[in-house]
């Protein structure tokens, strides 16, 4: 990573062991079958919003309702928030994409049941599989 200091830049080295550290679990999110979906949460990563998502499904629906707020419905369309309502990280500021229903609904099922055994307040990493 490189980042300004003081006018210069610097490079920050992070071992595997460190990086490792600021998540609990990997999530391969399969791209190839759910492309909107993403798209959506590439593009947001790569803007800046975080790959990492702590669970707290309790706060999700107040997530959902922060991040939605003032973004109306389209007929064939949801619309994806990332990070995820269900993440602590999610609600207000959250990027939000118009998504086919049947790409947004069949990710956010799949997501459900790869983190159903996950307790809130773990750390997933998501990363974009392409296989």
């Amino acid at each position: 990573m490189t980042a300004a200091l003081a006018g210069g830049l610097f490079t920050l080295h992070t071992s595997q062991a460190e990086a490792a550290g600021e998540y609990d679990a990997v999530l391969y999110f399969p791209f190839n079958k759910y492309p909107y979906t993403g798209d959506h949460i590439r593009d947001a990563i790569a803007a800046g919003h975080p790959s990492v998502c702590t669970i707290d499904r309790d706060g999700a629906d107040e997530n959902r309702a922060e991040s939605l707020q003032g973004i109306p419905t389209k007929t064939g369309y949801d619309r994806d928030e990332w990070p995820m309502a269900m993440c602590e990280e999610g609600g207000a500021g959250a990027d939000v994409r118009y998504v086919p229903y049947s790409d947004n609904r069949g990710s956010g099922s799949w997501v459900g049941n790869q983190l159903s055994d996950y307790p809130d307040g773990t750390r997933i990493k998501f990363i974009m599989s392409y296989n």
